[in-house]
């Protein structure tokens, strides 16, 4: 029952608030300096509200990450969530682990879990300065593809 409400909470937040459709902040550049990986950044500020897009090797990537209230912790502090869209359309079926390079240099990784159109897990990142998102998801034509942001 938990999970349904979660679940259902977090749609409700990223139909009601997305930075990326209202456009605002949106600069472009290359991630990881590979040409085919084209960073889209929006970010808005509410509260701990942290959403980028990223283009991965011909699929939008959007990058979330949000602090998390007492009951909607899922391992850590802040949520930090994954969507998927080619052509529009949000992929359900890629398979996401994640990896996050702390400021002191310890990193974890972590399976993403599938909630709604979003795959989402828990980390611990409140501490100050500079955390390394990373993704590495594997589409159902069994291609692996990767990405990562910085965060905040």
């Amino acid at each position: 029952m938990k999970k349904i409400t979660l679940a259902a909470a977090l749609v409700g937040l990223f139909v009601s608030v997305n930075p990326l459709q209202a456009g605002e902040g949106h600069s472009h550049g290359h991630a990881h300096g590979d040409d085919h990986n084209k960073d889209h950044s929006s970010q808005k500020s509410m509260g701990e509200m942290f959403l980028k897009k990223q283009e991965i090797d011909g699929y939008s990537v959007h990058f979330h990450v949000m602090e998390a209230n007492d009951g909607m912790r899922h391992g850590g502090t802040h949520n930090f969530m994954i969507k998927v869209e080619r052509d529009g359309k949000v992929l359900k079926d890629v398979k996401i682990n994640s990896k996050v390079v702390h400021p002191n240099g310890d990193s974890e990784s972590k399976g993403l879990m599938r909630m709604g159109d979003w795959y989402m897990n828990g980390y611990d990142l409140g501490h100050k300065g500079t955390h390394q998102l990373m993704i590495l998801f594997k589409t159902s034509d069994g291609k692996k593809h990767k990405g990562g942001v910085k965060y905040p």
